[in-house]
């Protein structure tokens, strides 16, 4: 069961248009004693130790209610030495998570993110045209006028420009104006006007001194929100495919921007944008690419759409766990909380609350670290896969096998004359 149970997971995260891996058993687990185990086995491993010690509860509470007063019956051989087995697979996660304690040593930055809020939630948060921009970048003033030192690098939200600013020169004047009163490279989540006839759903990073921004585009746009797949077949069921009036683009490559220090060793910011915390393989692989090793991770979302509902700290857990599996802190910043710095235990500081603007300087660390979940990459998924098939192919072979013994223990049947059991009409 805790094997099929990582196979679903799987099939819904991947299909159909590239799956959506919300709500997984690993994700739940932010504040449990198996966390740690996320290092070494990743979220699909997770989920089988939640699975596997769920199974184990089951069935030592069937023993209890089903048993009292009632004559066991005896398992064969086979049966017990494979239960027992099974037993020690399923408690072996538990015993390695807790004897874990994740490593969070690393060099440690000044980082300023910004949660610059809008005007109302729900689907029209973005109503009033460039509000939210304008609240980003007076949350940016006032954490500098604070007189706070200057920080390496800050992190604004997804959507926290509301209007493109490679189009609209008010909306560029603003970031520049923040960029130029901070004096520290500022990461931007803006929606872009293309490539024809798309948007883009991108990380921008401007650098003090000018310059055209780097960028990155979101790799898996979410499918009925960001874009909607046969279009015209699905209106057939709701015309409200029409509220998502042009469809994002897909971006082809992980982002990442070198963030300098003075005096010091520049590091890597790898943007992860809104719902793409969720992927294993896109997460995995922005975090290990080639010559960003020092890197600490930003998770960009916008979550007014969802308003008070769960979605917000759903997101906040999962970026906890990335932080463990990678071994990476990790700025979580959203346009209307929650936010906070997370440390690459899982553990977090500064978390904000829900629709109130705030501004928090923090100290992540930045790490080098391959974990050994990096290294096995989707191994867990394919062991699960041929686990699982294995283990079916055994059950039914032992089930065969033991009905052949039981059969041959109870002699031959007796002939139709002398059954007891006929019935006669």
């Amino acid at each position: 069961m805790p094997l099929a149970w990582v196979l679903q997971e799987w099939a819904r995260g991947t299909t159909p248009f590239g799956g959506f891996p919300w709500a997984r058993l690993a994700f739940s687990q932010a504040d449990s004693p198996l966390a740690p185990l996320a290092r070494f086995a990743g979220a699909p491993g997770l989920t089988f130790a939640v699975a596997a010690l769920g199974v184990l509860l089951h069935l030592a509470g069937r023993e209890l209610t089903h048993r009292v007063g009632r004559p066991r019956r005896s398992l064969p051989a086979a049966y017990r030495s494979l239960g027992a087995a099974l037993v020690v697979l399923a408690l072996a996660p538990l015993g390695l998570a807790v004897a874990t304690t994740p490593p969070t040593d690393g060099r440690a930055v000044s980082v300023l993110f910004v949660q610059g809020n809008v005007p109302k939630p729900g689907l029209d948060f973005n109503a009033e045209r460039r509000k939210v921009l304008d609240n980003h970048v007076q949350g940016t003033l006032g954490a500098v006028a604070t007189g706070h030192a200057a920080p390496t690098l800050v992190v604004w939200p997804e959507n926290s420009s509301d209007i493109d600013p490679l189009l609209n020169d008010d909306a560029a004047a603003d970031i520049q104006l923040a960029l130029q009163t901070v004096k520290a490279p500022l990461l931007v989540g803006a929606v872009l006007q293309g490539p024809d006839p798309y948007i883009s759903n991108a990380s921008l990073f401007y650098r003090p001194g000018g310059g055209a921004p780097q960028r990155y585009v979101k790799q898996h746009p979410v499918p009925f929100a960001e874009y909607i797949p046969y279009r015209s077949f699905f209106r057939n069921f709701s015309d409200k495919v029409d509220l998502v009036t042009k469809d994002f683009t897909r971006g082809d490559r992980p982002g990442g921007f070198e963030v300098p220090v003075a005096g010091e060793r520049p590091y890597w910011i790898i943007p992860t944008i809104c719902f793409e915390v969720a992927y294993d393989g896109l997460m995995r692989d922005s975090t290990l690419q080639p010559g960003r090793d020092a890197s600490i991770l930003a998770v960009q979302t916008n979550n007014a759409t969802f308003g008070y509902t769960a979605e917000s700290e759903q997101q906040f857990a999962i970026s906890r766990l990335r932080a463990i599996e990678h071994g990476r802190s990790v700025v979580h910043v959203s346009t209307v909380g929650v936010s906070g710095f997370i440390n690459p235990d899982g553990t977090y500081v500064d978390k904000t609350s829900l629709f109130t603007a705030a501004a928090r300087y923090g100290s992540p660390v930045v790490r080098t670290e391959v974990t050994p979940s990096d290294r096995l990459g989707p191994l867990p998924e394919y062991a699960a896969g041929i686990a699982f098939v294995g283990l079916l192919a055994l059950g039914l072979w032992l089930r065969r096998r033991t009905a052949r013994v039981e059969r041959a223990a109870d002699g031959p049947p007796a002939p139709a004359h002398q059954r007891r059991d006929r019935v006669v009409v």
